[in-house]
């Protein structure tokens, strides 16, 4: 896997897609200090039953006590959070807030914050999944629109829909000597690089989490999502795969339009 980086900004719903599968990067440049590592966190919500019998003025005021948090929490260079629908597209979660900071204990403040609303409290939390950035070890040549970052924080490209899962490999891969594992890299990057509307966001979860990865691909084209996974079932390096489920389909929105897609 490979990693996409930047620094946190504003978010910008409406941002034009960047053609970059971010597989690659040059050497960080000492001369620039230390990368600044970022906390990333995808969290996916449901709503109870009974939220959506309340009356409509209620769950206004539900939903604008929460969407008020989440524009609390979006501070340009510090912390950022982008906001995603999954109605429809999963039965277990309505919606998923992926959330980039550099502290653990503002990740916490933040969500207790939410789930203390009035709508939290008819909220439930199937799945989250707690990463941090972390160059990745296995490049090609290739420039990178966050090169001169040091590739230790992740820019979110502003596409409409973002496809999310953990990953796990296989203890046979960490024992591979380190050249087989860089030649079996090598068909995976020469892959991800051939479909330049998806752009990958890889982040590490060794020892934070259950998983060992969670990979986000932002794309406006859910069809060449497809066709890539689909490729990268037939590579040798699949065969390394222990586990890259559950799959989320996401559609990102602004805060209101995502919590009025709630009912």
């Amino acid at each position: 896997m490979s990693d996409t980086v930047a620094s946190v900004g504003a978010e910008t719903v409406s941002a034009p897609a960047r053609p970059a599968s971010s597989y690659s990067a040059k050497a960080h440049d000492p001369s620039k200090g230390p990368i600044k590592r970022q906390i990333v966190c995808f969290s996916f919500y449901k709503v109870m039953p009974e939220w959506k019998r309340l009356p409509a003025e209620e769950r206004a005021r539900h939903k604008a006590a929460f969407a008020e948090v989440l524009e609390k929490w979006n501070r340009p260079g510090e912390f950022l959070s982008m906001t995603y629908s999954t109605v429809g597209t999963r039965g277990d979660v309505d919606m998923c807030i992926w959330s980039i900071g550099y502290a653990v204990d503002e990740l916490n403040r933040m969500r207790s914050e939410l789930l203390s609303t009035p709508l939290g409290g008819y909220l439930t939390a199937p799945h989250n999944f707690l990463a941090m950035t972390k160059r990745s070890q296995y490049q090609i040549d290739r420039p990178d629109e966050s090169e001169g970052e040091g590739r230790g924080a992740i820019r979110p490209g502003g596409q409409k829909y973002i496809f999310i899962y953990p990953f796990w490999k296989t203890r046979p891969w960490y024992l591979l000597p380190a050249d087989e594992r860089k030649r079996l890299m090598d068909e995976h990057i020469r892959i991800g690089l051939s479909y330049p509307r998806v752009k990958l966001n890889t982040t590490y979860s060794f020892g934070l989490d259950d998983q060992e990865f969670v990979v986000a691909f932002e794309t406006n084209f859910p069809e060449d999502f497809l066709d890539l996974v689909q490729q990268l079932r037939e590579t040798e390096i699949s065969m390394y795969t222990l586990q890259d489920t559950p799959i989320f389909s996401c559609v990102r929105l602004s805060p209101v339009e995502m919590l009025d897609r709630l009912g």
